[in-house]
């Protein structure tokens, strides 16, 4: 049985809904309090299981390797000044897990990304995560459909319910059958226009895809918005062998929407033990 071992993390998109903030910096390094949204998600594939990431960058982008990258003038002054707990929290970032950077020249899309990434899986099973998502989740969520996929040995999605008013921001899903939290997809559409969706399931930022994949983003087409959606490739890949979509378990914030982004940092700002009885309290004086 094939296990998954390895995770590609698409992070080249231009972070247009938090301009001016993604002028010059990207958006996955905005911090979500205190730690950029990108460490949530390697975080996130490092608990469940995955032993090689592979971060798909833009030209624009080295702050991101930069982080993951070590730091020994930082390290030496946080050391020199007896900051120790700090010097932990920055030690621990560079040994997380063994990262690669694969460069996406064009700004092509969520497909073409994944296909730069063609060779750092070698046709092994692998998760995709998309750094606009960050969830709350035991186990977490990426582990969730990791375990669907152990039991089937086929691609699986995340999905979510979500309002129809909403259905236009996602790819969203029409089920053949299933039972529980899994159900076996018939087809998959990017972002439908209102009116058109098939379902209110939408899928979520986490996937674990075959590699029969990169066979089909080899011809995919451009679709909405004029770039390669890998949506468009699961929907045929669909068509070749089974997809299942599970529904995790767990909270979700978008924190590519300026709202999401808010309301995922203030509860995890909550959970420190050092600010988050002030910051309730403020909140509660803030709402009356």
């Amino acid at each position: 049985m094939k296990k998954v071992t390895k995770a590609v993390i698409p992070a080249a998109g231009l972070g247009t809904r938090f301009l001016p903030a993604t002028k010059a910096i990207p958006k996955e390094m905005l911090p979500i309090f205190d730690k950029p949204a990108i460490q949530y998600i390697v975080e996130e594939a490092i608990a469940s299981g995955i032993k090689e990431i592979c971060i798909v960058v833009s030209s624009k982008k080295k702050s991101i390797q930069d982080h993951f990258d070590r730091s020994i003038e930082l390290e030496k002054n946080l050391n020199d000044k007896g900051k120790k707990e700090l010097l932990t929290i920055v030690e621990k970032i560079d040994r997380m897990a063994e990262i690669r950077f694969i460069l996406q020249e064009e700004p092509l899309g969520l497909g073409h990304a994944i296909y730069c990434a063609n060779d750092f899986v070698q046709n092994e099973p692998f998760a995709v995560l998309l750094g606009d998502e960050i969830f709350k989740a035991e186990p977490p969520c990426l582990q969730q459909l990791m375990g669907v996929y152990d039991q089937k040995q086929v691609s699986v999605v995340g999905a979510h319910k979500v309002s129809e008013k909403e259905l236009h921001k996602y790819a969203v899903a029409k089920f053949k059958d299933g039972s529980g939290s899994t159900y076996r997809i018939r087809k998959l559409i990017e972002k439908p226009k209102r009116g058109e969706a098939p379902s209110n399931y939408a899928l979520i930022g986490r996937y674990i895809i075959t590699p029969a994949i990169f066979s089909i983003l080899g011809h995919t087409q451009p679709g909405k918005g004029g770039e390669i959606q890998l949506t468009d490739a699961l929907d045929e890949l669909a068509q070749q062998e089974d997809i299942f979509g599970h529904f995790f378990e767990g909270k979700r914030f978008d924190v590519g929407d300026k709202l999401g982004y808010l309301m995922a940092t203030i509860e995890f700002a909550l959970e420190k033990e050092d600010i988050g009885t002030e910051l309730k309290k403020f909140l509660k004086e803030m709402t009356g």
